[in-house]
Parts: structure tokens; sequence; C-alpha cells
């Protein structure tokens, strides 16, 4: 049983329900396995009607109170519905652990209509302190049902789910239903169950009472769960008029149902509303929020009440409400306010701004006659461009702080007369510059010199200088002259007395003033009436400041008077304050009008000179020689480059072109000024190349002139880059030299510089009508060491002495041989004899026998024969002396020295001495002499090579 027990408790692998079925038939003693599968597989109604029905409600109570007392609501739900008696039902749940969920097992009690059973236990578990909402909440059912003061329970219990009871009370009770909701605040299933019920009186009370907006509004306008329906609307409306804002005593309460009514837009009722509260003998009637907004209600919605409320109300807002009448059009309602409560500013405010009348306000003003409505009305005269009226109105009130914009209005309106009776009042009152200022204007406008003479005589604080410049705007040059001359400003006298056409005293007075605007002015006005002299005068003191010239310049150029310009600048090259840009617009002048003198001024001054500014001109001004001059002395050698090769009709020179290419930092003006040589040029080619020798790309210069086919234009330069050993210079010069037909040059080029494809050279020439060129295809073939190539050559030319010299070259004695067979072959016994001499170490011996003796040649053989046998000969002596020496050595040093010999270094004679079987002896045929190497071989044992006898022919039978 344990094992099962395991099995079914850690297992996952089988099917629960055959398991739990092969349990039920098996009967096992413990049923604890099947309680286990049971439990974990959600089969507890099977598990307590079996259990039940074969009298094991033992293992009943083993599952929930041992097992899991979280299934106790299954449980005890599957007892009732086999009729299990009540009292083991109430038995099983007192004896279980509170380990369930009491919502769950009230839940399943009561799908069964079997609620009571738990009602001791809930009320012991509530009187032991229990705040699950599950168990007041089957209380407060138990309590409906039995009718057992429910309306208690439902009023100081607060730990019951009031929209449960709420929602479980609706078709019992509405009335318990309204408590429940209210109680927790329901607001949504409230409104529902009163508007559902008819229970307007009671919503009524609730929304006042609960003072929330959000609530309100879904009552009067409705939302998306609880759409309006009008007449529940009218209904409630009514029950608040009637019954809920009469019993209502909390200000607040009533401020929040107004505020409703406004949110929800129903303006006619709250003007029912408020009617009700303010008009009739209620604690709100005196209430001052309350009167403004019901007067700003009938603004808003009955306009024609307005005028009532306004007389039979005395506690509301004055200024604001009336305020708000004239935004809203009522203009005369809130004149009437306004003159009620006696604010004549504001009332006559009314009459000028909104009723637009003057006229019924210069009638109040006249009634009123206090300074501040004078004012107020002279400010809209003044506005309405009554400026006579209006002057008469601010002289009248004696009110002189509009003056700013009085004097404005009225100077722009030319009305200057009856400004200086303004003027004259408010220089009473108030000590302003802007008010003596503006007075001094008038006396000038108004041509009143003699008063403008007594006021600049006498204290003032006008802004005399100020007034100068205006009048000197509005060409009053006579007042100008007054006025300048009173503060000393000799600059403003000077430009006066130009306009008055007295410059010999203008330029005096620009002595005086040294000011760089007098002197701008009175050049200006001598130019303009060609005084000259004068001109120059105050041009002089201009030039020397830089940011004056080119304004000068411009003037000048205006009127055409460029002579007197030129000369004017070059007066003041001298000047001790001369400055670059001085020599820069001379320049530029030079250039537009005098281009002859424009390359001398350079010459002179092009250090003290703008250069990039001069450029511009000289290249507008298509001056390519002076530009290329300027680009050499800016460090611009590129654009000088490209200039003189743009424009050399006019700018090309061939040795300054040199001295600058070789500056230019940009390659590729190397190669287009070689295309614009070849072009115009092409004489000068190589000299233009040697002097760029060291900064082009020899390939590509010869590639460029490979492409034009001209490369015999540059041949000196090609002899020249050669030095470099360049690829493409040695082929280009290489391919010049056979087009010459220079064989000699050619070979010279071959021999010092290696850098070339010597076999595609070597296959062009090898088909050269010429000999020399084919001797030299043979050479490059040597060169290549493709030896068999170039003795095919030499052999096909005859070129004997050629052919022999490359076999010796070769080094190698199978090309030697064939050599010599070929002239064997081809009858030419001296070839043959002279093959031998010049192969001497690469021919074997025995085949120069065999092909003399076959061929007949043993008298042109017989000198190569002689210098083998001397050779021989020679060598045999230096052994023997050598053998000689070793004896000696062995003779004095006994048989531990010849020992010592036999195994030292010199093992010449082998270790048997001389004449043993590794040198001359005939030991046997076991150890075969060594064979020799060179022209000794098959020398040493004539007829015969280790000890066996040969079929050759004997060195004695020559």
């Amino acid at each position: 049983t344990k094992e099962v027990e395991r099995i079914v408790r850690d297992n996952n692998h089988y099917d629960a329900e055959k398991v739990k079925n092969y349990l039920k038939e098996t009967s096992l003693p413990d049923q604890l396995p099947l309680i286990i599968v049971c439990d974990r597989f959600d089969f507890v109604h099977d598990l307590v009607l079996y259990l039940y029905s074969n009298g094991m409600s033992k293992y009943i109570e083993v599952y929930v109170q041992q097992v899991n007392s979280s299934r106790l609501p299954q449980v005890v739900g599957a007892l009732l519905d086999v009729d299990c008696d009540e009292h083991v039902v109430k038995s099983l749940i007192a004896s279980t652990p509170p380990q369930f969920s009491v919502a769950a097992l009230v839940e399943e009690i009561e799908k069964r209509n079997r609620l009571k059973i738990l009602h001791r236990w809930l009320e012991s578990k509530a009187s032991e302190g229990s705040q699950d909402s599950g168990v007041h909440n089957a209380l407060a059912k138990i309590y409906i049902d039995s009718n057992y003061e429910p309306e208690k329970f439902l009023s100081t219990n607060r730990l019951y789910d009031p929209r449960v009871i709420g929602a479980y009370s609706e078709k019992r009770d509405p009335g318990l239903a309204y408590l429940a909701y209210s109680q927790g605040q329901c607001d949504d299933e409230l409104l529902r169950l009163t508007s559902d019920n008819s229970m307007f009186k009671q919503q009524s009370r609730y929304l006042i009472k609960r003072r929330d907006l959000g609530l309100w509004s879904k009552a009067l306008s409705g939302d998306g769960q609880h759409p309006v329906n009008q007449s529940h609307r009218r209904q409630l409306i009514d029950q608040v008029v009637s019954y809920g804002l009469p019993e209502a005593g909390d200000p607040e309460e009533v401020s929040v149902c107004v505020k409703a009514f406004m949110a929800a837009n129903l303006p006619q009722e709250l003007i029912e509303l408020l009617e009700r509260i303010i008009l009739e003998d209620t604690p709100f009637s005196n209430n001052n929020n309350l009167q403004n907004l019901l007067i700003l209600t009938a603004v808003k919605v009955e306009p024609s009440r307005v005028a009532d409320y306004i007389g039979r109300l005395s506690n509301y807002d004055a200024p604001d409400v009336a305020a708000i009448c004239i935004n809203n059009g009522l203009h005369e309602e809130a004149f009437s306010i306004f003159k009620r409560f006696e604010v004549n500013t504001e009332a006559i405010g009314v009459l000028i701004d909104h009723v637009g009348s003057l006229d019924r306000a210069y009638e109040y003003a006249e009634r009123c006659d206090q300074p501040e409505v004078w004012s107020r009305l002279g400010r809209a005269q003044l506005e309405g461009l009554r400026i006579k009226d209006s002057i008469d109105s601010y002289v009248r009130a004696d009110d002189p702080s509009n003056y700013v914009e009085v004097i404005d209005v009225a100077s722009r309106a030319g009305k200057f007369d009856d400004l200086v009776r303004f003027l004259l009042m408010a220089r009473k009152k108030v000590r302003e510059p802007a008010v003596e200022s503006e007075l001094l204007f008038a006396y000038a406008k108004t041509e009143r010199l003699a008063d403008l003479e007594d006021m600049l005589r006498g204290p003032n604080i006008a802004q005399v200088q100020k007034v100068g410049d205006r009048c000197y705007d509005e060409g009053l040059f006579e007042a100008a002259r007054l006025l300048f001359q009173n503060v000393s400003n000799w600059a403003r006298l000077a430009s006066t007395l130009v306009r008055l056409g007295d410059y010999q005293s203008a330029v005096d007075c620009g002595r005086k003033a040294n000011s760089t605007q007098v002197w701008k002015d009175v050049n200006m006005a001598c130019i303009a009436e060609k005084e000259f002299r004068l001109a120059q005068i105050c041009g002089l003191h201009l030039i020397v400041h830089a940011e004056e010239l080119e304004p000068l310049i411009r003037l000048y150029e205006t009127g055409g008077h460029v002579d007197e310009l030129c000369a004017l600048i070059e007066n003041g090259l001298g000047l001790e304050r001369a400055h670059m840009g001085m020599f820069t617009e001379l320049a530029i002048l030079y250039c537009k009008y005098r281009p002859e003198q424009i390359m001398d001024h350079l010459k002179l001054y092009w250090s003290r000179i703008n250069i990039p500014k001069v450029i511009r001109a000289c290249e507008a001004a298509h001056l390519w020689p002076e530009l290329v001059f300027l680009y050499v002395h800016y460090d611009e050698f590129d654009n000088a480059a490209q200039t003189i090769i743009s424009h050399s009709a006019d700018a090309w020179e061939h040795a300054s072109f040199k001295d600058i290419i070789v500056k230019v930092s940009n390659v590729e003006l190397y190669y287009k000024a070689l295309r614009f040589y070849l072009k115009e040029q092409p004489l000068l080619l190589n000299d233009l190349l040697n002097a760029m020798m060291a900064r082009i790309d020899h390939t590509r210069v010869v590639s460029m002139f490979l492409k034009s086919d001209n490369i015999p234009l540059i041949k000196k330069y090609l002899v020249a880059a050669q030095s470099t050993n360049n690829k493409a210079v040695n082929e280009a010069y290489n391919d010049l030299l056979v087009e010459e037909e220079d064989f000699v040059g050619l070979r010279n080029s071959i021999d010092n510089h290696d850098n070339f494809d010597g076999i595609g050279l070597a296959q062009r020439l090898e088909k050269h009508d010429l000999l020399e060129f084919r001797r030299i295809a043979a050479h490059l073939y040597n060169q290549a060491k493709r030896w068999r190539q170039s003795l095919g050559l030499s052999k096909k030319d005859k070129l004997y002495k050629d052919a022999m010299t490359t076999a010796r070259q070769s080094g190698n004695t199978e090309i030697a041989e064939d050599l010599l067979r070929y002239f064997v072959e081809s009858g030419n016994p001296a070839c043959f004899s002279a093959c031998l001499f010049t192969c001497y170490d690469l021919v074997r011996s025995d085949v120069v026998m065999e092909l003399a003796w076959r061929h007949g040649l043993s008298n042109e053989a017989m000198p190569y024969f002689i210098n083998l046998v001397r050779e021989f000969q020679t060598k045999v002596d230096v052994l023997t002396a050598e053998v000689g020496d070793l004896k000696l050595k062995v003779e004095r040093g006994g048989s531990g020295a010849v020992a010592a010999a036999a195994t030292g270094p010199n093992q010449l004679l082998g270790p048997a001495g001389l004449g043993g079987r590794l040198l001359l002896g005939h030991s046997g045929p076991s150890v075969a002499a060594p064979t020799a190497v060179g022209p000794t071989a098959n020398m040493f044992a004539p007829g015969q090579q280790g000890g066996t006898p040969g079929n050759g022919s004997q060195f004695g039978g020559f």
C-alpha cells in the first residue's frame, strides 16, 4: 500500500480515470491511494459518493482534516447531495482546520438552499472577530431571508460586501438594497436601483449628501452604463427642488448641487432652483455666490430677466457681474450697475467702449465733473482722433499723465498748435525731458524760432541733441543750426551747414569735430556739388579708416568720378596711416579702369595688398599675366599653372612655367601640363619633362605618349629617365630604338637596364630583317637562360662564335656536346676545334674522342687532347709529390704514425697506400675505382674501369 501511495503521489504518467476506477474495484484496506488520486485530479465528488455509499465516512474526515482541508466546500456539497445528516455536516465543518475558503463553502451550501445550517457556525466565527467578508455576507443573507432585523445589521455592520448583499436584496426588498448600497457608496448600483424602482426622493437625498460631481453628472446627464432618461431626470429635479435642497443645511451640499446643474447644462432648471433658494425665505437667500450665479445664469439664458434681478438683489459682486454683462452684450445693464454703485469711471468706460457714444459720455462727464472722468473721456477722444477735444478734456482734467500718446497722435496729425497748449500745461505738472523736447520740436514745426531761442536760453531739461537730429531729419535746418550750436555739436552742425550750402564752414566744423561721420557727410555733399578739392580734403581723413574706404569708393564710382578717386587714393598712399586696404582697392581700380598700370603697381606693392581680393578682380577683368603673378606670390602654384594652361595666349612663358609647375601640389597638373605642351609647344616637352623628372610617374607619362603616338618627341626624356630603370621607360625607349634601327643603342640599353620584358622583345627581334637585331634577340634569350632558342637563332644566322659563347655561358654539357655534333654534321671542322677550345670545361673527353675518331677529326681534336694530357700529367706530378712527402713522414714516425696517417684527414692514397686497389692496382673486381670528373674522366686505366677490360679506344691510338 505504501508503494501504491508513493506511485500515485509522485508519478504523473498514468491515466487518472482508469487508476481511480481500478482502486475502487480493488477495495484496498487503506483508501489513502484513492484519496490521493481523486484529490490530485479533482474527482472529489466521486470520492465522497464512493466513501459515503460504502460506509467509509472516517476516510472523508481523514481527507478534509489531514490530506487537503481546502477541499471542504466540495466535500460538504457532495454530502448534501447524498442527503447526509445535517449534524454530520456541521460536525465535519466544525472539526476541519480553517484552511478552506468560507466564501466557497457558503456558495456550495447556498446552491443547495441549505444556508441556515451554517447560522450558528457563522455567528460563532463573527463573535470570534473574523474579518472574512464571506462570513458576514452569509449572515446578512440569513438575516434578510429570515427577516431578523436586517436593517439594523446592514446599518451597523461594515464587514459585509455591500454590492453582493445589495444585489441579493434587490428582488427581495429594494429598501434593504438601497440601505446596503448607500452604506458601501455603491453609486452606480444605487442609481440603477432607485431609477428602476422610482425611488427619486431617496436618490435626491443620497446625491445631496454624497456631494460628488461625478455622481451628479451620471444622474443628470448619464454615461455609457446609465443612459439618461428624461422622465427620470425630471422627477429627480423635482424631488431635489421640492425636498432635497430645502432639507439641506450644509452650504457645501448646496454648492455641489448648483455646480452639478451647471455642469449638466441645465440653465432653466438651475434658475428655477436658485429662485427657490434665493427669492424665497431660506437660509441662503442673501448668499453672495448664489446671487452672482443667478444673475450670471440669467445673463446666459434669460437676458430679459437680468435687469429685474439687478434691481431686486443687492449682495452681488457688481464689478464682476457688470464685466460679464459687458462680455455678453448687456451694456445698458452694465452701465446701470456701475451707475447704481457710483463707479463713474467704469460707467463712462461702458458708454465709451461699448455703447460707443462719445456725446453721452461728454454729458455724463459734465454731470459728474470729476478729473478722472474727464481724463477717461480725453483718452477716448484721442483714440477717436478728436485731437482738439481730447486736449481740451485733458486740460480740464489737468492730467498730463498720457502725454506720450497725446504727443504721438498730435505729432502724426500735425496738430502742433494744440500740442503746444497741452505741453505748456504738462510742463507745469511734470518735469520730463520728453515733454520739454517735444515743446522745442513743436516750436520748430510752428516756426516759432524766437520762442525756441528763449526756451534754450532759459533752464530746461530738454534733449536738445535729439530734437536737433529730428529737426535735421525733418528738413528744419535753421532750427537744427540753433539747436546744434547750443550743444556745440560740431559734427551735426557741419552736416547742417552742408545742407544750408555753406561748404567751407562745414569743412571748418569738420576739423573741429574730427568725426568720421562728419567727414563722410561733408565729403558726400562736396562730391554732389563737384567741389573735388574740398572733397579730397575730407576723403584723406576717410580713407585711412579701412571700414570707410569701400563706401567712399562706391560713392565716387556711382558718380563716375574715377580719376578723382584714383588721385585721392594715390595721394593717400604716402600717409603714415596708409593700410593694406588702400593698396588693395587701388589695385582693383586699376584692374577696372587702368589695366596698363596694374602690373607695375603689383610689382611695387604686392606684399601690402590683399592678394585674394585682387585675384578676384584680375580674374573678372581677364588680366591673366597679372593673375599668374598674384598666384605665384600667394603660393597658389596650382592655380597659377592652371591659369597659364587655360589662357596660354596671354599668360604663358616657358621659363616661368617650368618654375611654377615643379611647385604645384596637385599631381594631375603635371600631366595636364604635358598635354598642354604636347598640343601647343611640343618641341619644349623634353625640357619640361626634365624639370619635372623627380616628381612625375614615368609609367603614366610613357602611357600617355604611347596613346597619342608621340613617343619620339620625348626621346631625350626617356634617355634621362632610364637611370630609374623603370620598366615602361625601358620598353618605350627600346621600342623607339628598334623603330630607329639603332642596334648599338639598343644593345647598350639592354645591357645597362634590365627592367623590361626581355622575352617579348626577343620574340619581336628574332624576326627582324637586320642581322644585328637578331643577334640582340639571341643575346636576350641568353639573359633569360633560354639557351636552345639562342643557339637556334645563332645557327640560323651562322653566327658560330655567338653560338659557342652561348654554349659556354649555359654551363650545360649536353648543350655544348650538341653544338659539337652540329659542327661535325655540318662539316665545319674549324668551328669544331674552336668549340673544343671555347667549351673545354664542359665537353666530356670520351665524347670528343668518339666524334673525332668517327668523323676523322683527329687533327682538329689534337690540341684539346694535348691540353688534356698536360693537365692530367700536372695532376699526377702533384699527387706523386704528396705521396713522397707522406712516405717520409711514415718512415720518421713509425708504425703509429702510419696508422695515424692512414686514418688521418689526408686519405688521398687510401688505406692500402700507393698502388692499392683504390687507385692504380688490379686488386680485384670487388671495389670499383672512383670515376673522375671533368676532362680527366676515363683516363686513369686505358681500356678498363674498375679492373674490368674496356671496349673503347686507348689514349695511345692518338
